[in-house]
C-alpha cells in the first residue's frame, strides 16, 4: 500500500501542476481565507478520488495486468501531450469564480468537484487504481492534489504571483512522457532489465523533445515557442 501511496502522490502532484484547478485555487485564495479554500479542496478531492479509485479498481479487476500496463503507459503519454497543450481559465469560468456569493466553503468545493470531473488528474487516478492498491492510490492521490493546490493557495494568498508556468508545463510533460514510456517499454519487453527500460524512457523524452524543437515554430506547442521579446522603450 505504501508504494502505491507514494507513486500516486508523485503522479497526481505532477499532474496538478499548471492545471486549471490550480488556477482556480489561486483565484479563490485571493478572495477567501486560505484555510477555507484548503478545506474545501480537500473535501472535493476526497469525494472525486473515491469515485476515481472505484472505477479504476473494478476496471483493473476485469483486465489482464499486461494489458493494463500498456494502457497505463499510453494514458501517461496522453497526459504529457495534454500538459504541453496547456490549460487556462476561460473568461466565463473566471467571471463565475469572481462573482461567487454563496458561503465560501460550498462555493469552492462545488467548483472543484465540477472542475475535476473528467480532468486529467481524475483520469490519472483511475489509471493508477487499475493496477495498484486502491487504498494507497486513494490516500496518495488525495494528498498529492491537496499538496499541489495548497502550493497554489500559498502563491495566491501570500505572494500573489503565478508560478513560472512555462517551466512547469515543460517539466511536467517530460515527467509524464518518461513515466509513460517506462510503462510501455516494461510491458512490451517484459524480460528487459530495469536499467535498460529506464534508459529507454529517458531516450524517448530526449528524442521527442528534439523532434518538437525541430518543428517550425507555428507547429510547435505554444509552450515550446520562443517568448516574444519585450517592446523596446522609446527614448527621446
Amino acid at each position: 500500500m505504501f508504494a502505491a501511496l507514494l507513486l500516486s502522490f508523485a503522479v497526481i502532484f505532477i499532474a496538478e501542476l499548471g492545471d486549471k484547478t490550480q488556477l482556480v485555487a489561486m483565484m479563490f485564495a485571493l478572495r477567501y481565507r486560505w484555510w477555507v479554500v484548503l478545506a474545501a479542496i480537500t473535501a472535493a478531492t476526497t469525494l472525486v478520488h473515491v469515485l476515481s479509485v472505484a472505477i479504476g479498481h473494478y476496471l483493473g479487476a476485469a483486465l489482464p495486468a499486461h494489458l493494463l500496463g500498456i494502457l497505463a503507459g499510453a494514458m501517461f503519454v496522453f497526459f504529457a501531450l495534454w500538459t504541453l497543450r496547456g490549460d487556462s481559465l476561460s473568461d466565463d469560468e473566471t467571471s463565475r469564480a469572481q462573482r461567487a456569493t454563496a458561503p465560501a466553503f460550498f462555493v469552492v468545493m462545488s467548483a472543484f468537484v465540477l472542475a475535476e470531473l473528467g480532468d486529467k488528474t481524475m483520469l490519472a487516478t483511475i489509471t493508477l487504481a487499475a493496477d495498484n492498491d486502491w487504498l494507497g492510490v486513494w490516500i496518495g492521490s488525495t494528498l498529492g492534489m491537496v499538496a499541489a493546490d495548497g502550493l497554489a493557495i500559498v502563491v495566491g494568498a501570500v505572494a500573489g504571483k503565478h508560478l513560472p508556468e512555462r517551466f512547469i508545463q515543460i517539466a511536467a510533460a517530460a515527467l509524464f512522457l518518461a513515466f509513460g514510456a517506462y510503462l510501455l517499454l516494461e510491458n512490451v519487453f517484459p524480460g528487459a532489465p530495469l536499467p535498460a527500460v529506464g534508459s529507454g524512457a529517458v531516450a524517448v523524452v530526449v528524442v521527442v523533445g528534439a523532434a518538437l524543437r525541430a518543428l517550425p515554430q507555428r507547429l510547435r506547442p505554444p509552450v515550446l515557442r520562443p517568448e516574444p521579446a519585450p517592446p523596446e522603450s522609446v527614448h527621446d
